[in-house]
């Protein structure tokens, strides 16, 4: 079976749309499944528009990756956005042909450094992981490359810098996709931090200020990567062999903070894909912990308690479900900012992607780090809700004991906390503070427990206890999952 090209497209009469040949306009840091299966998918839809043609240039981001790869078959892969739309299982295939090639700028580093005198060049993308954004001192200003993405990105914006004689027309647009809070303007600190320690003049920042945006953004799609167990059927259907295949769930947004004229200009806004240019992302980013990851995170240690091992499964349970629906719209959509009607569609989207039947997500999975997750995640609503309406979520109050039920009654050795499920056997999973906490805890009763919990600073940053009501409610609740079960608890 021939590798996937354009010439085997060629071969096979292939319908699929794709543009062979089109100026580099992208600079693009990491060449893994998600930003393939996300931004790049955008830029392909762009292209199709007509609204732009471009390709995308991928700079490798470790020393081992893709490169080869990406480069034998001429950038092209095959993507399918599986999931759940309106109730609808959806499988949709394409053919991706957005990247001219990959880089490995640890093999020719001076290869990255040419693009900055590309002319056409308009955007960098990144995606380096959330340890890529970050000033590392051991870095030199002429070390081939430099180790850290930061670095990386300061010398090559130095060299267009040079290379354009400082006009500020050739600005670039940086478009960072890391999963840390205000992406882009860390990412701006970091190298603003190199211009100063490398002792770059002052007119190189200048420019940097003047002629490029550094855009944070919020992505949210699920990336599940190449179907190892599935790609020998795919490449046969297909009638290639794709090396590069990836996966990915149907739904997707990306929240772009820019200007009003970044909107009119990127070339997937206003092609009917799931992209907003907004002045502050940070409400956007709100609705997504809050709704999404607040959902999995009040729901998931119940559910298992309660007998179920991955979401899907949960989302058929009408109990469980109820119980998820009741926190999301009851409980935490009235303390959020952003319309009403924007919140409830979002949630509804949940649903879907909840009951995604490509994905066996498990709940085990999820149930990692609780602690943080739950302070991060469901904290705030309960906070807000006692707030707005002078009383204690219900079902946000359940969750909290939930967490306390699913890390307590088991044995700490070695590092390692396991718990008891009936006959079954779990690890719980967190911060060694945590599992030592309730390890020392094993013997309270259930009211001191609660106390315990509630008022440790080191767990949730403040005293719980001081919420009007909220240690009884935890109380009640974590005494009635003793007696009668996590699943009789759920019902609302």
């Amino acid at each position: 079976m021939e590798r996937l090209n354009y010439q085997t497209l060629k071969n096979l009469g292939s319908r699929d749309f794709v543009l062979e040949n089109a100026p580099e306009r992208v600079l693009q840091f990491g060449e893994g499944n998600f930003l393939r299966g996300f931004v790049d998918y955008f830029f392909d839809k762009a292209n199709e528009s007509g609204k732009w043609q471009g390709k995308v240039a991928v700079v490798q981001p470790i020393a081992k990756g893709l490169t080869q790869t990406i480069n034998e078959q001429q950038g092209l892969y095959t993507l399918y956005l599986r999931g759940s739309e309106n109730g609808e299982k959806i499988n949709r295939r394409r053919v991706i042909s957005s990247i001219s090639r990959c880089i490995d700028p640890y093999e020719d580093f001076g290869a990255v450094l040419a693009c900055a005198e590309n002319p056409d060049l308009r955007y960098v993308v990144s995606n380096t992981t959330e340890a890529g954004i970050a000033f590392d001192p051991m870095c030199g200003f002429d070390d081939d490359p430099p180790s850290s993405f930061p670095a990386k990105l300061t010398v090559f914006l130095y060299e267009r810098y040079l290379a354009f004689a400082a006009d500020e027309s050739k600005g670039l647009v940086i478009l960072s996709c890391e999963l840390i809070d205000n992406n882009g303007r860390e990412l701006e600190k970091c190298v603003r931090r190199y211009a100063e320690y490398w002792e770059l003049e002052a007119p190189f920042m200048q420019w940097v200020e003047k002629a490029c945006l550094f855009c944070s953004t919020l992505v949210d799609r699920i990336v599940t990567g190449y179907p190892k167990n599935e790609a020998e059927e795919l490449n046969r259907e297909n009638g290639y062999e794709d090396r590069l295949l990836d996966t990915a769930e149907v739904f997707g947004l990306w929240v772009i903070e820019g200007p009003e004229w970044l909107e009119k200009e990127l070339p997937f806004c206003g092609i009917g894909e799931p992209i907003l240019v907004t002045p502050d992302h940070s409400p956007y980013k709100m609705r997504k912990v809050r709704i999404l990851n607040g959902a999995h995170t009040s729901m998931v240690l119940g559910a298992y308690l309660a007998g179920q091992n991955i979401v899907r499964a949960c989302m058929e349970d009408d109990v469980i479900r109820t119980f998820m629906n009741t926190a999301i719209f009851d409980e935490i959509i009235p303390t959020l900012t952003l319309p009403k009607d924007e919140l409830e569609a979002f949630a509804a989207s949940v649903q879907d992607r909840f009951k995604n039947p490509f994905i066996d997500h498990a709940l085990l999975s999820i149930a990692l780090n609780s602690t943080s997750k739950w302070k991060a995640r469901v904290l705030p609503s309960v906070k807000g809700y006692v707030e707005k309406f002078g009383k204690i979520p219900p079902c946000l109050t359940k969750s909290l004991a939930f967490l306390i039920a699913f890390y307590s009654g088991g044995t700490y050795r070695d590092g390692v906390m396991t718990c008891r499920r009936g006959e079954e056997t779990y690890t719980v999973q967190d911060d060694e503070f945590v599992l030592k906490f309730y390890a020392e805890h094993a013997a309270d009763t259930s009211e001191a427990l609660v106390h315990a919990v509630l008022s440790n600073d080191a767990m949730w940053g403040e005293d719980l206890t001081l919420i009007p009501g909220f240690e009884d409610g935890v109380l009640q609740a974590l005494t009635a999952i003793q007696k009668d079960g996590a699943y009789a608890v759920m019902k609302v």
